[in-house]
């Protein structure tokens, strides 16, 4: 199961900062294992918009790939890479980790059926 979460932080002054999108997969049956946060932060060459003109979902790179969190493809895509990067579903903690290095590796299993590699 998969819910995906927009967010952001505060500054000092109550602004708006630190845009993020956070996707979190949770092993099934519940109690099986801790959920999995896979966290896509904004910064320098990346967009995580939370909506218009772009998708909720939309996380990527200005110049490069990009994934729609909403759609079961993608999210299929992420959870075997994580996966191929060593995440264990049954550990009973939760685990966060950062969504970049992950991106290009679900893209292109997203994109044409590339097995996942170690990001």
């Amino acid at each position: 199961m998969w819910t995906m979460r927009h967010s952001h932080g505060r500054d000092g002054d109550g602004r708006s900062r630190d845009c993020r999108q956070t996707l979190t997969l949770s092993p099934l049956p519940a109690g099986s294992g801790g959920p999995l946060r896979i966290v896509f932060a904004e910064g320098p060459g990346r967009y995580v918009p939370g909506g218009a003109p772009m998708g909720s979902g939309d996380v990527g790179l200005t110049r490069g790939e990009s994934l729609n969190l909403h759609e079961p493809g993608a999210v299929r895509a992420l959870l075997d890479v994580a996966l191929a990067c060593g995440w264990q579903p049954g550990e009973q903690r939760a685990v966060e980790v950062d969504g970049w290095p992950l991106l290009a590796a679900a893209a292109a299993v997203r994109a044409g059926g590339v097995g996942p590699a170690s990001a």
